[in-house]
Formats: C-alpha cells, structure tokens, sequence
C-alpha cells in the first residue's frame, strides 16, 4: 500500500490560531543570482527561448549550477511562479514574472541542480502572462503545457538534465500549477519524479477559471499514482489540503508540511529553517 505521510498534521490542527514568524526575522543564507546575458554557462542564470518561440514574447529561465559539466546529468527543478503583481500586508510580494521565482535555488543552495523556471502563456502562445495562464475567459492551459513539453526536452537533450530525475515545484499559482499544467494530459504528467507545491493545492478552492472544480482536479490528481509530493504551506493553511485529499480518496505519497512562517512568500527558502532541511532531505530520497 503507498504510504501517505502526514508530518506535523496534530501539530497543524493545534496551531490554527497560533502566531507565526514572519522571514524578516531569520537572515537569509542565499542570494538568488542576478541574470545574465548570453549563452547559459556555470553558475549563470539567464532568459532563453525555446528555438520554435523565437520571434515571439515567450521566454524562460534556466539556471547552470557552478559544477555543470556538459559530459554530467542533473537533476532539474522546473518552477512555476505565483500570480502578480501581488503584494500583502506583511510585505510579501509576487510580480508574477518567469525570473521572479526562488523555490528552486533555495531548494538546491544553486547546487547540484539544474533549475528551469516556465512561463505561463497567452491564449495564443505568444506572450507570458503574469496571471493565471491563457486568456480571458478560456484561460486554456494548452500553450503553457506545450511550452513546458519543448522547453524540458531542450534542457534534457541542450544541458544534461535528467529525464528520470524532473521534479515540478511552484509557489501558490505555482502551487496549484503542479497538478493543473503539471498532471494535465498524459503527455505531461509521465514526465515528473515528484513534486513540491508551495502554498495553494489544485481542488482545494474553486478559482474562476475552466477546470477549477473538483471533479476535473480529481481527474488531474488520479495521473499522480505513487509519485511523492512534498505539499506545504506558510502556517497551517496545509490542513485544507489534507482535507481535501483525504476526501478524494487517492491514495499517494503525501507528506504535509507547515513552512514555520507566517508569510505568503517563496523567500522562506532563502533562509535556514527546520522545514527546508526536511524537504532536502525528501528531495534526496525521492530521487534515490
């Protein structure tokens, strides 16, 4: 039977009202890299094309870790961003921009790993757009799935990465994009080893835009099989989650995480924490 992990769940319900810290408080122990121009290269961090999008808006992300080896595989962490422009009341923002994403660096230290951070595109695959994907009021997911389809088969074939080793992240639209773009169709969903939602699950909430609704999420959720996700959240929002899929009746390889912070933000990364040392070591695991 496929275990389903449920860490910290008592200690979720019994925080409900408890008070979180905010990031501000712990010194960040990574800076994500500035991007650069030119060719991607060791310890570089740059915008790129895939080849059939030249001419068009659409543009992607691709970190190098400083070791890479064009003779090596990498695994590759492939990120989706949140929604934005996004500010709260605790100063967390999200621009809802492909170079805006930290998950991955800080998931990595920017080692190890080769990092891809998506867009999300327009209706008619010509632009990336900063909320939700498509567009209005079709919000189709196809030209954001077939992105991904071309851009992870570049940096497979271009730049070492792993096929066997793809793991999917994101961060609240990001989150939800793991299973909505990430489990879409089965030409998608065989590609990923496991995944790291951040804040945010697909069929949690209906959203306004086609296929929010459970029903259709539990089509997507049913592709995931045995594969581990890592589902965590700032606070204790993750309970819904919990919820949720209890509900659903799908059997899989959850683990359920509190962030230890109060902050909607993917910077809780960036700094040294009890929940980053344990989602590394997940990592480490799933990867085996």
């Amino acid at each position: 039977m496929v275990r389903v992990i449920l860490v910290l769940a008592a200690l979720c319900i019994a925080q409900v009202g408890a008070q979180f810290p905010d990031i501000a408080t712990i010194e960040p122990d990574l800076t994500v890299p500035g991007l650069s121009e030119g060719e991607p290269g060791p310890g570089r961090r740059v915008k790129a094309t895939v080849p059939g999008y030249r001419g068009t808006k659409v543009y992607h992300v691709l970190y190098l870790p400083p070791d890479w080896h064009p003779d090596r595989k990498y695994p590759v962490l492939v990120e989706y961003a949140g929604n934005g422009p996004y500010r709260n009341r605790y100063g967390d923002i999200s621009t809802g921009l492909v170079e805006g994403s930290r998950m991955g660096y800080g998931i990595s230290a920017g080692k190890g790993y080769l990092w891809l951070c998506l867009p999300y595109l327009n209706g008619e695959g010509t632009a990336n757009v900063r909320s939700w994907w498509g567009s209005k009021p079709e919000r189709d997911p196809l030209p954001t799935v077939n992105y991904c389809l071309e851009a992870v088969k570049l940096v497979c074939a271009s730049y070492g990465g792993d096929r066997e080793k793809l793991v999917l992240c994101g961060f609240s639209r990001g989150a939800i994009a793991c299973n909505f773009i990430g489990l879409h169709d089965d030409r998608i969903a065989g590609l990923w080893r496991a995944f790291i939602p951040y804040s945010h699950y697909d069929g949690v909430r209906k959203w306004g835009y086609p296929g929010a609704d459970r029903a259709a999420a539990l089509g997507r959720v049913r592709r995931l099989g045995s594969r581990p996700q890592f589902v965590c959240s700032e606070g204790a929002q993750f309970k819904e989650t919990v919820q949720y899929l209890a509900g659903t009746g799908v059997k899989g390889n959850f683990t359920f995480r509190g962030t230890g912070f109060r902050n909607h933000s993917d910077a809780w990364l960036l700094r040294p924490s009890p929940a980053r040392t344990e989602l590394r070591s997940w990592l480490a695991k799933a990867l085996k």
